[in-house]
């Protein structure tokens, strides 16, 4: 079996210098901490398994010295793995292993340029474009916030240390200072013991909001607005699923979603006075020395500033008054007082418009004199562009349901209403003929006096909290409705009957369309919905009164799944059913005259449509994007990609570029090629699905070998989220949720959902020079080509077959794992020959460097790992069993990065 750490052709590793600083620092702390005798532990098992991992000759003899670890040790040891994982993540960070070539404004620019596609062209799209990456809760990162945090605060230090300082603003010497950091890292419980409720979600998300997005948005911004020369409307904006997901989520309810939006606009609020404050501290301009329009003294009069060392200052009267109002604002939404208290009294601001127009008042002023440079930017300039972009609430708030939940609700609320006594027994032409003649009037279904099921009620009240939400903090802090499991146009309907249970779906009067203030919104997640997306939605549009609304607002979105469709028919499939669902419903919305708004439902791991965004979004069908795209951030990427506000201006600036490129940047193959290509991919994703679907779906005793082998059972009693890892209680696969199955593949390092059947496909196509020109000329293949290669080296089916003796029929065990070996090196063959290397990741020696270096850390871990779960799983009750078994999963998924 071919694997990548074997490769005799890999070039030595050359390591990064901060990962040996910082791992060197480790070693010192673990020793320090952990004791000598630890530490030479540590060090024996980690340079064996590196010289192992090496082919050094007799190394695989050698003890590993992991049979020689007590419990106790065995815990520590699995910390110090991890950890060392998290300061390599970090070290690569710092070294841009995140960042691609050419994935930045200015270099798409310069492209589209060479393509004759001039700034015009650019600014036009940006005019009317949507970019918005979407933060959820989904359960994929196993690390704690404290954690996370001390992370973040090593980073910073090396900062300073980068500029060439010794010491910290506060004198500490910063060698010393960084070892403390990482000697708190060794003493901080890195696993949670408490489940995390909905509310420990909203504040962990919240803290990237206030702490990377609000500051890095407006300065990107600022960036982009030199590069364009022109000053374009806050495109980038940012959204959030948690307090809104209630899918399977049974404690995401009414209160949920109004303490998520009451949190978000007190952190706009409060970083919007903090702005304030300063900028009070820095305008000291004097009547005595410039002239101060009659808009601004205005302003200052109004005030009621009267201090007389501020009498000839009206720029710092006219924003303590600016700020008294935004106090009182924060006041009257939130229910308490700001930080910071203003002595003024102040009217609340109606909307963030009347706030933004006080400081556009300030700024003209300031521009009226000299040169405007005291306007053109700086921080009140950014100040504009946060409240532009983040408004009173932050971030938009996302809704989502089931259609199951929604059909029983609007099923209830008819029979109750003496509508309709069985609205589940109609059929879809009689459902979407009573729905239409509830729309189209003003009639509420449910009363306050009539008794509904715990179900109807709930889901009524998070309607009525979202209507309460529009009238407190403005309308875009809800504005989309996703429908989970989608199948139907009755489905879409059936949320504009809740919505109109609140007002927020208004029917037209006197030949005016309706009104919609929150879009319905289907998310195609199967194989099979995916397929029937474009049918679905070209009878959607033609109903008239969702003709409408659609041509009111302009545009509609459309959520396209990666995870379940994965889950349900396999990598190659679920990439190409996305692709082909995309290209198809572009002329359903061309007919309908609606822009279309794509959402891509993305994980981590390449199985639920990981991988470069910056590659994903450009391999995206011509027509698809427009410049508008959604995309879900989730679990441990959030930490990854915007943990710092340097990482998070990298991947925005890719999200952007890769945007803009996909909208306007000519395809880079022929009509003629793209026919002939889709011919293949259709036979390729045909064969491919068979082999996935006969495995998983089709092979007796399959569920139970997956679920011995991998640790899946353990993983589903991780406090890493709020929502249960299936949908129901059911053991079937098809019940499991998409983020556990990847999640726990990933961990026994088989990562089986994001290559398995690629293989057989490959060997079956006979044509393999015009697969070779595919892989190598197409964007869409060779990205998913890109992503199949990252998750194969860092699959490893030696270390996989350590699992075998958890399931209990061997001969069964043997037999399932033979397919899957030969499976893999059918694929990794085929990947090769297709692409024309050699070795995994030949082309990409950054990526191929990042995963051979952290391999050695992953066997140990592994092996660890195997032996726990043989152990527990045989009734030990030694209670640091179960916890190094968890220690185990959180170190693994930190070393892999992509895992869940």
């Amino acid at each position: 079996m071919a694997t990548l750490s074997s490769s005799a052709s890999a070039p030595a590793i050359t390591q990064n210098p901060d990962i040996r600083y910082l791992g060197r620092l480790l070693g010192d702390v673990i020793r320090a901490y952990g004791g000598e005798s630890l530490y030479r532990q540590t060090e024996y098992i980690r340079s064996a398994s590196v010289d192992r991992a090496r082919g050094i000759q007799g190394a695989d003899f050698v003890d590993t010295g992991l049979d020689a670890l007590s419990l106790d040790d065995t815990l520590s040891f699995v910390r110090g793995f991890m950890l060392f994982s998290m300061l390599a993540n970090l070290a690569e960070d710092r070294q841009g292993i995140a960042a691609e070539p050419g994935a930045d404004v200015a270099s798409a620019i310069a492209r589209l340029d060479s393509h004759g596609i001039d700034r015009d062209a650019v600014l036009g799209l940006l005019s009317h474009s949507l970019i918005v990456p979407v933060l959820t809760a989904h359960p994929t990162e196993v690390r704690r916030k404290s954690m996370i945090d001390h992370k973040n605060r090593i980073a910073d230090l090396m900062l300073l240390k980068d500029a060439g300082r010794e010491e910290t603003d506060d004198g500490e010497n910063l060698d010393e200072a960084i070892f403390r950091q990482i000697a708190l890292l060794w003493q901080t419980r890195p696993l949670r013991r408490e489940k995390l409720f909905v509310a420990d979600e909203i504040d962990n998300v919240l803290a990237y909001f206030r702490d990377t997005f609000l500051p890095v948005l407006p300065a990107l911004y600022a960036r982009w607005e030199r590069v364009l020369g022109a000053r374009p409307q806050s495109f980038l904006r940012v959204g959030s699923w948690i307090g809104g997901d209630r899918d399977g989520n049974p404690f995401v309810q009414a209160p949920q979603l109004q303490f998520a939006l009451k949190r978000g606009a007190q952190a706009a609020l409060v970083y919007y006075l903090d702005a304030l404050h300063a900028l009070g501290a820095e305008l000291s301009l004097s009547t005595e020395l410039a002239h101060v329009p009659q808009a601004v003294l205005d302003i200052a009069d109004a005030s009621g500033d009267t201090s007389p060392s501020r009498q000839d200052e009206p720029y710092r009267r006219a924003l303590s008054g600016i700020y008294a109002r935004l106090a009182a604002t924060y006041a009257t939404l939130t229910g308490g007082q700001p930080p910071r208290p203003s002595s003024l009294k102040g009217q609340a601001y109606a909307s963030p418009a009347d706030f933004r127009r006080d400081l556009v008042t300030v700024a003209q002023g300031l521009a009226s004199e000299g040169n405007g440079a005291l306007a053109s930017g700086g921080a009140l300039g950014r100040l504009i562009r946060a409240v532009e972009t983040f408004g009173f609430h932050l971030a938009t708030l996302d809704m989502r349901q089931n259609s199951d939940v929604h059909q029983r609700v609007v099923a209830e609320l008819l029979k109750v209403a003496g509508v309709e006594p069985d609205y589940a027994a109609l059929d879809e032409y009689a459902r979407i003929a009573l729905l239409r003649r509830e729309l189209a009037n003003n009639r509420p279904l449910g009363s306050r006096f009539a008794d509904y099921s715990e179900e109807t009620a709930s889901e009524l009240a998070i309607v009525h909290a979202a209507a309460e939400a529009h009238r407190t903090y403005g309308p875009a802090c809800i504005t989309h409705y996703i429908i989970s499991k989608a199948e139907s146009v009755s489905d879409l309907l059936e949320v504009n009957i809740l919505l109109k249970e609140a007002g927020l779906w208004r029917a037209g009067v006197d030949g005016a369309p309706p009104q919609a203030s929150i879009m319905s919104i289907p998310l195609f997640e199967t194989i099979a919905d995916l397929e029937a997306a474009p049918q679905i939605m070209s009878a959607y549009f033609g109903l008239p009164e969702i003709a409408g609304v659609v041509k009111q607002r302009g545009h509609q979105e459309v959520m396209i799944g990666y995870s379940d469709s994965n889950k349900d028919g396999g990598y190659i499939t679920s990439t190409w059913s996305l692709f082909k669902a995309s290209k198809a419903l572009e002329p359903v919305f061309a007919d309908a005259g609606a822009a279309m708004q794509l959402f891509h439902g993305r994980g981590g791991a390449v199985g639920r449509g990981g991988g470069s965004a910056f590659a994903a979004i450009q391999a995206q069908p011509r027509g698809t994007v427009q410049g508008r795209i959604r995309i879900t951030e989730q679990g441990e990427m959030i930490a990854a990609k915007f943990g710092s506000r340097d990482v998070a201006m990298t991947n925005l600036e890719a999200m952007t570029s890769a945007t803009l490129l996909a909208s306007l940047e000519p395809e880079g193959i022929s009509d003629k090629d793209a026919a002939r290509f889709a011919g293949a991919m259709d036979e390729l994703s045909k064969n491919a699905f068979n082999a996935y679907r006969d495995l998983v779906y089709g092979t007796e005793g399959f569920k139970e070998f997956f679920r011995e082998l991998t640790p899946i059972q353990e993983i589903s009693g991780l406090k890493i989220g709020s929502r249960p890892a299936s949908r129901t209680k059911s053991t079937a696969i098809e019940d499991l949720r998409a983020i556990p199955w990847v999640f726990s593949w990933a961990q026994a390092r088989v990562m089986l959902p994001g290559w398995y059947g690629v293989g057989h496909a490959i060997a079956a196509f006979e044509d393999k020079a015009l697969l070779a020109d595919m892989a190598q000329s197409w964007s869409f293949l060779k990205s998913a080509m890109g992503n199949l290669e990252m998750v194969l080296a860092k699959s490893d089916l030696g270390i996989a077959a350590h699992y075998l003796p958890l399931v209990e029929d061997q001969a069964l065990a043997e037999r399932l794992f033979g397919r899957i070996r030969e499976g893999w090196a059918q694929t990794h063959d085929g990947l090769l020959a297709a692409t024309g290397q050699s070795r995994l990741l030949e082309k990409n020696p950054t990526l191929e460097t990042s995963i051979r270096l952290r391999l050695p850390y992953i066997e140990p871990l592994n092996l660890l790992q195997v032996e726990l779960l043989k152990r527990h799983r045989a009734g030990e009750d030694d209670p640091r069993i179960k916890e190094g078994i968890e220690l185990s999963i959180n170190a693994i998924a930190t070393a892999l990065r992509n895992s869940g």
